[in-house]
């Protein structure tokens, strides 16, 4: 959907040179990685990302900055979820625990968030791999613009 637009420079202040099919979609940094969501409702997130070459690091296991990249947007959906559509909201913490390597397959983020203030936002994610065993566990805060 945004292949066409990849390579065009981000310009501070000018208009975005996309726009998300609907609030709740893959923004071009996750369809780039192959990110899909597969459910997102009432404060949860899953979402998947199969494991391709670009992703690889050069031992052939999958970048931890892809599997963060996962986790966080995981949670960052399963966030929508409790917001008014056209929220701006950033991730302003983070921390991810590795457990095990991923060496093929599809990876799942299972995300939800477990705390809510007025404009803070905990979240926590377990990514797995395709046989189910756990990979990573993470966790993030994100504030909601005023």
């Amino acid at each position: 959907m945004y292949k066409h637009v990849y390579e065009e420079p981000m310009v501070e202040g000018a208009p975005l040179p996309f726009k998300l099919p609907q609030w709740i979609a893959c923004a071009p940094f996750e369809e780039f990685l192959g990110m899909h969501i597969a459910e997102a409702h009432d404060g949860r997130a899953v979402l998947t990302m199969p494991y391709k070459v670009k992703l690889a690091q050069g031992w052939g296991l999958m970048h931890g900055g892809a599997v963060t990249a996962l986790a966080d947007t995981a949670v960052a959906i399963a966030i929508k979820t409790l917001l008014p559509e056209g929220s701006k909201f950033a991730t302003t913490d983070l921390s991810l625990q590795f457990h095990a390597p991923v060496k093929g397959g599809t990876v799942t983020a299972v995300a939800q968030v477990i705390e809510q203030d007025e404009r803070q936002l905990t979240g926590e994610a377990v990514v797995s791999d395709a046989h189910g065993k756990k990979i990573a566990t993470f966790r993030s805060v994100f504030r909601v613009k005023r």
